[in-house]
């Protein structure tokens, strides 16, 4: 239960500043229960699956969520989305070299619009935005009257790359950074598990009798904050939007019942599914989750996981720990860094059965 267990050292060429050229060539890295590895290419998962399997994606889709702007004053100001409340208004974080205070004003548009490269072109007209209240790190955005939140940010925004990829974001990444399956606009961060699957390898996955189910959960900038608990079980988690349908329930019963797995890709199919079974039974839900996995949870719904490398601390590699259990779970991330396997959004994946 102590956070110091879930870090790890890892050389600065192993994290994935751009994906694969093709998805599917991405490599996978098959966590055996003996402990022992395969290291395949993501095309062939389709080896790890037997018919009658249902693979769970969650088909969010990532708003350009990152605006720049200015202070009356001419300071700039880094604007990400962290969630929509409204139509006018939104929560987010603000970069600033100045502290920002309830009442500030922000500007868009014209002189005032920011971008980081020459991909973007300005719109005429400007918006001013006003720094409402504080929810912990979180700042209210109010938009004004004929702004809606959704509409500002798809007219001004740039795809949200994570901090740890050290280059603008560019038009490549608004399709690249989106599953090819992507369908209900929300998130501020990909799915990134998903964003290996390709069409052609979706269609040999149905024709071998895979089935294929969807959840939405919209991820949140938290998802990138570290556990800064000493013990993790002091760890407050950061809420999510959550939609498990009725479809997708049934499915899962279907399967269970035909004796197929249940194989998630992505931790946030996880964190939806095992939201909407605290009762011990899945039932639809839509709903906002905090809820934190650890060592110690009885999961009740997911046999499988395909997974990217997480960062070290972070709750990703907490809950993924808590699957496949500790020691598998962090001698394999070893065996990837030893072995070259690219890192996070744009890195490589791993498959994983469920310790028992």
């Amino acid at each position: 239960m102590d956070i110091s267990q879930y870090d790890y050292s890892l050389p600065e060429s192993l994290i994935a500043q751009f994906p694969t050229p093709k998805r599917s060539s991405s490599r996978l890295l098959v966590v055996e229960s003996d402990e022992g590895y395969r290291d395949i290419q993501f095309k062939n998962i389709i080896d790890q699956l037997n018919p009658g399997d249902l693979l769970v994606v969650n088909d969010t889709r990532v708003l350009p969520a990152r605006m720049f702007g200015k202070k009356p004053s001419g300071g700039k100001v880094e604007i990400m989305l962290e969630r929509i409340v409204d139509d006018q208004c939104a929560l987010v974080m603000l970069g600033s070299s100045k502290p920002i205070r309830k009442g500030q004003v922000l500007l868009l548009g014209n002189e005032h619009h920011l971008v980081p490269d020459n991909e973007h072109k300005l719109t005429p007209g400007n918006c001013t935005l006003v720094v409402g209240g504080r929810q912990g790190q979180f700042f209210e955005l109010l938009f004004p009257e004929g702004y809606n939140v959704r509409d500002t940010f798809e007219r001004w925004g740039c795809m949200p790359l994570p901090p740890y990829i050290t280059r603008d974001a560019s038009a490549f990444d608004s399709h690249r950074y989106q599953t090819v399956y992507s369908k209900t606009p929300g998130a501020v961060a990909a799915p990134t598990a998903g964003l290996h699957f390709d069409q052609p390898l979706i269609d040999r996955l149905r024709q071998r009798g895979v089935a294929w189910g969807a959840i939405t959960l919209h991820v949140g900038a938290g998802t990138f904050q570290p556990v800064r608990c000493r013990d993790i079980r002091s760890h407050q988690m950061h809420h999510e939007c959550v939609e498990v349908g009725e479809q997708v329930c049934q499915q899962i019963a279907q399967t269970q019942a035909q004796g197929g797995r249940i194989i998630a890709v992505g931790s946030t199919v996880v964190r939806a599914l095992e939201s909407a079974a605290q009762s011990g039974r899945l039932t639809p839900a839509s709903m906002d989750t905090d809820l934190f996995i650890f060592p110690g949870y009885k999961f009740n719904i997911v046999d499988a996981l395909v997974t990217n490398f997480h960062l070290p601390k972070s709750t990703l590699l907490i809950m993924v720990s808590a699957f496949a259990g500790y020691e598998r779970t962090m001698a394999a991330y070893r065996y990837a860094i030893d072995n070259g396997y690219r890192f996070y959004s744009y890195g490589d994946a791993m498959f994983l059965q469920r310790q028992p």
